[in-house]
Order: structure tokens, then sequence, then C-alpha cells
């Protein structure tokens, strides 16, 4: 629910390059995780192509915050916060 939310967010704000999301290789590891912090949750659109956030707050439910890396101008594999789907107790997603 809160993704659909969050995807309703971008739409709402109308820019084109926006909605596209932004490019984690134009920003530092540090760059990016300060940007996540301030928003809350930012939409990375190459190469991730999923939203980064800030606080399991954004996650639904049947989600928890996991990391998940990212190439950024500093670092091939930075690490950045995400909502990942939680198997059920029969090991379904």
């Amino acid at each position: 629910m809160k993704k659909f939310v969050i995807a309703a967010a971008v739409v709402a704000f109308g820019s084109s390059a926006f909605a596209a999301g932004i490019d984690s290789r134009t920003y530092t590891c540090a760059g990016l995780h300060a940007l996540i912090a301030r928003q809350g949750f930012v939409y990375i659109g190459s190469p991730f192509q999923d939203f980064a956030v800030s606080d399991v707050y954004f996650c639904s439910g049947s989600n928890r915050l996991e990391p998940r890396s990212v190439a950024t101008s500093d670092n091939p594999q930075c690490a950045i916060p995400y909502c990942e789907d939680k198997p059920n107790q029969d090991g379904r997603q």
C-alpha cells in the first residue's frame, strides 16, 4: 500500500525527469544517503529501478527493510535501504 502512495506522489509531482527517477551514478554514496534521508524516499531509475527509503515506515506491512547495492560515482556497491517482500510462513511471496 505504501509503495502505491509513494508512486502516486511521484506522479503528482508531474515532472517527467522526477518520474523517471534519479541516476545513482551521478551522486557519491554519501550524497545519495543524504538525499534519501532528506526526502524520506527516492526513486532510483538507473540502474536500480526501485525506491530507496530512509526508514521501514515507508515499507508496507508485508515488507522489510533490506540493503541493496547501487553504483554511485565513488562506489560501485553503495548499500542503500529499500523495501523487500517478506516470504509467507510457507516460503511463498
